[in-house]
């Protein structure tokens, strides 16, 4: 039947996400930003009149979870650890969203099935 297929077809699909899924590495959410910034001292360089120049760059990751926004600095070291964790988080929320794409798929031709055999 055409509709088995379809649902062996998603069935695979979802077994391909699950194997990406477990392939990820450490994740978290949120975006990283870079800042520069003004002291408070006088006469330092980045009050200069002419050519100021801030202080920095500063890297920040910000994110919101379980309701709560959070703002932590990360230094220079771990910046290139936190894009990547970043980059999975991203692909784990594009995963699970396919995932669920087709478990709804798969779940609309199973209530076909059930209700044509009736």
């Amino acid at each position: 039947m055409n509709i088995n297929r379809s649902i062996q077809k998603y069935e695979q699909q979802i077994q391909r996400i699950k194997t990406q899924l477990l392939a990820l590495g450490a994740m978290r959410p949120g975006s990283l930003s870079q800042q520069y910034n003004v002291c408070g001292k006088p006469g330092c360089r980045c009050k200069d009149p002419h050519q100021p120049q801030r202080h920095g760059p500063y890297y920040q990751v910000s994110y919101v979870h379980r309701g709560k926004s959070t703002t932590q600095f990360i230094r220079p070291a771990f910046v290139a650890e936190v894009k990547t964790q970043l980059a999975n988080y991203k692909k784990f929320r594009q995963l699970t969203e396919q995932w669920v794409d087709l478990a709804l798929q798969v779940a609309k031709l199973k209530l076909k099935i059930s209700v044509e055999e009736s």
